[in-house]
């Protein structure tokens, strides 16, 4: 069985083209010459992107790409930060083979627009399937319910065939995020690439964030505004549960740049297990979340150390790493982490990248990231998720 030939590249130069040429140029020259079946491109959206995607094909041709905006992105141990420049992978070799497929009007439509994805990018892989595979997610509909779109991909791959990726970021400006195919940059679109293997593929997450009480009941929503907690106020409630009060770092604004609160909210699965949805006190002073809470939920109150986030990015990489003979390992972490970790934020880098070893760490900062295995649900804020190819 043929090993997966790895490269990745990075830039941070102001022009475009060029950017996108000396990423790709540094990834391919790990390839040795070997014919590079996927290109995965991870940019900031100050870039003119068209510009940049043209600068990147110059190099690699007409090669199946991919790719996001972000808001900050990581190759090997080494943090790009928001608004600074575009990473570039290149895998080559055998070992997998990899369908692409996309489509617009996400927003109006998620769950056909999953199903549509899913086949577009199965029908790609132009063979029969093989017994294995995963499906890569990329988003670029902000500041809605992405569960639907996740739930139209894993009702064409199946429950054996796990989901993962994130939603595309841009800087923490909170405007508008793009999605990449080919040399197309795609509007309210996601893109996915059926991942066909030989081996089983294991999609890790977990999140480091721990409950503060017991659980409370959701029993009044106005879109992503918390109203009632129990039959309460819902601000009453979580001010209870949260050491310092309003004046604390916690309740810090959700202004147009950030989205930092060290408190949000675990949604519970019916194992038990938190989905993590993502909290703050809104210039109206009022509890919000970044997509809505579902009516009569169960939730608990969470909260997060720099010192949590950072070890569970090790366990999760750790956990991610078990499959045969990785090559690298794929990475999607919460912008709300990086804004936490703050004046620590180059160490979850060097963090996956000392638990992955000689093995390249490729990822970015999304605004939401999709692990769906054997869970109810799958789509996750303020979490970190990987898998190894």
């Amino acid at each position: 069985m043929s090993r997966l030939l790895v490269g990745t590249g990075a830039s941070t130069a102001a022009d475009a083209p060029s950017a996108g040429r000396q990423a790709a140029a540094e990834a391919l020259a790990r390839l040795n010459g070997s014919t590079v079946e996927l290109v995965v491109v991870h940019a900031s959206v100050r870039y003119d992107l068209d510009a940049l995607l043209a600068g990147v094909r110059g190099v690699t041709g007409d090669a199946r790409l991919v790719g996001a905006t972000s808001s900050g992105q990581f190759h090997q141990d080494v943090l790009v930060p928001p608004g600074q420049g575009v990473t570039v992978l290149v895998l080559a070799g055998t070992k997998y083979r990899f369908g692409v497929g996309s489509c617009t009007g996400v927003r109006g439509a998620p769950f056909e627009a999953g199903r549509l994805l899913a086949h577009r990018a199965l029908d790609d892989l132009h063979a029969p399937r093989r017994q294995y595979g995963a499906v890569l997610l990329l988003s670029g509909t902000m500041a809605c319910d992405q569960q639907p779109l996740l739930n139209g991909v894993h009702r064409v791959a199946g429950a054996a065939v796990p989901v993962f990726g994130g939603a595309a970021g841009d800087d923490q400006r909170l405007r508008e995020a793009f999605v990449f195919e080919g040399g197309e940059v795609l509007r309210d679109a996601a893109v996915a690439v059926w991942i066909d293997s030989p081996v089983r593929l294991e999609v890790a997450h977990g999140h480091g964030w721990e409950p503060t009480g017991l659980p409370l009941q959701v029993t009044h929503v106005d879109g992503t505004l918390v109203r009632e907690l129990g039959g309460r106020p819902a601000l009453e409630v979580f001010r209870e549960r949260v050491h310092g009060g309003i004046g604390a770092p916690e309740f810090q604004d959700c202004c147009e740049t950030q989205y930092r609160s060290t408190h949000a909210f675990g949604l519970i699965e019916p194992d038990g297990k938190l989905l993590i949805r993502g909290a703050c006190v809104d210039g109206h002073g009022e509890l919000r979340t970044f997509i809505p809470l579902p009516e009569y939920a169960a939730v608990q109150i969470v909260t997060c150390t720099e010192e949590s986030l950072l070890a569970v990015a090790q366990e999760v990489a750790d956990s991610a790493l078990k499959v045969p003979d990785p090559s690298v390992l794929l990475v999607f972490s919460c912008i709300a982490r990086l804004t936490i970790l703050a004046h620590r934020e180059q160490e979850e880098a060097k963090h996956l990248q000392a638990t992955a070893g000689p093995i390249p760490v490729f990822g970015f900062y999304t605004y939401g990231e999709f692990a769906r295995t054997a869970s109810v649900s799958g789509y996750h804020n303020a979490t970190i998720v990987a898998l190894a190819l």
